[in-house]
């Protein structure tokens, strides 16, 4: 296995991309997931197509119907580079 290198893999994801794609992995419809969570299906919309910004309040409430951390949803592209000691 030596001769294979780890694949790198990095996309940008927007916020309203990463509601989209958890949706999707837990097979909602955007109206099945307006039901679990009391927003609207128009605003779930135009979050996943980044015409309305996703907000605290939202993340958290889609984060609760999402089973996921607000984080997730809020910072879809944070990466945390750990320092190595000297």
């Amino acid at each position: 296995m030596k001769e294979f290198a780890r694949a790198r893999k990095h996309i940008e994801v927007s916020a309203g991309e990463s509601v989209r794609i958890l949706r999707e992995l837990q097979e909602l419809s955007q109206n099945q997931l307006a039901d679990l969570c009391g927003i609207p299906q128009s605003t779930i919309s135009a979050i996943e197509n980044d015409r309305v910004r996703l907000g605290v309040e939202r993340s958290k409430t889609l984060a609760r119907a999402l089973k996921c951390h607000p984080a997730v949803l809020v910072f879809p592209g944070w990466n945390v580079r750990v320092e190595s000691a000297a």
